[in-house]
């Protein structure tokens, strides 16, 4: 039986959440976890990947303190990204022996995920040629950045909901300079964080094939940990 575990850790610090990621990482490595998906909204964060470059952070140090904006360097793939508050980041921490031992197909799998989540919302999403993340039109409105030991995963995606896209202002989101961001408020406003973790959750059951039922409002399966 394929068990998927929920862990909602609510408005967490970024520190605290990536010391979480890396217990439950190890667990599941040790096998002594189910697959997890660990659900968060960060406080205000800057983060660089492993291959970022550090001139796309543009925001001076005035800017910094002025916002609340704390910086990590992690090491996930990926360039520089923002988290805070209205943004849903999900950490899947899957064992990949238990769906398939592909990188490639792991996150064609996640970004498919929010691409039929956002459909959901009658928001149309898409992927572009050689970027990852999932886009409406020339806007990316999830971002992506991985990272998998002995096909285990840890980091994940970043879904804007209702999040402060001014935040933005002081990088160069994922190094790219042509395109945009944007959020599942501006698109259909009537949507709340709630929702969105209750379908992000079941679809991550679909797609993966877990066996947990797909009941969207009993939350008996949905761990809260505070």
């Amino acid at each position: 039986m394929k068990i998927l575990n929920i862990l909602d850790l609510g408005l967490c610090p970024y520190g605290k959440a990536w010391d979480i990621q890396k217990k439950h990482h190890a667990k599941r490595i040790a096998g002594e976890i189910h697959d997890t998906l660990i659900l968060v909204e960060h406080p205000h964060v800057y983060t660089l990947g492993k291959n970022a470059n550090a001139g796309h952070l543009i925001a001076g140090q005035d800017y910094l303190k002025r916002r609340g904006i704390e910086i990590y360097n992690v090491d996930r793939g990926g360039d520089i990204t923002y988290h805070g508050p209205g943004q849903l980041v999900g950490y899947p921490i899957f064992n990949l022996k238990n769906h398939k031992e592909s990188i490639g197909w792991y996150v064609h799998t996640v970004e498919q995920v929010l691409i039929e989540l956002l459909a959901m919302y009658q928001i149309t999403a898409q992927r572009v040629n050689k970027l990852t993340g999932v886009w409406v039109g020339n806007r990316k409105i999830a971002a992506l950045g991985m990272r998998v030991s002995r096909w285990v995963t840890m980091h994940g995606f970043a879904l804007n909901v209702s999040t402060d896209l001014s935040l933005y202002d002081g990088i160069i989101p994922c190094g790219i300079t042509s395109k945009g961001v944007t959020r599942i408020l501006d698109l259909n406003p009537g949507i709340t964080m709630d929702q969105v973790k209750r379908d992000v959750a079941g679809k991550f059951t679909e797609l993966f094939g877990f066996d947990v039922p797909q009941i969207k409002n009993d939350w008996h399966y949905y761990v809260k940990s505070r």
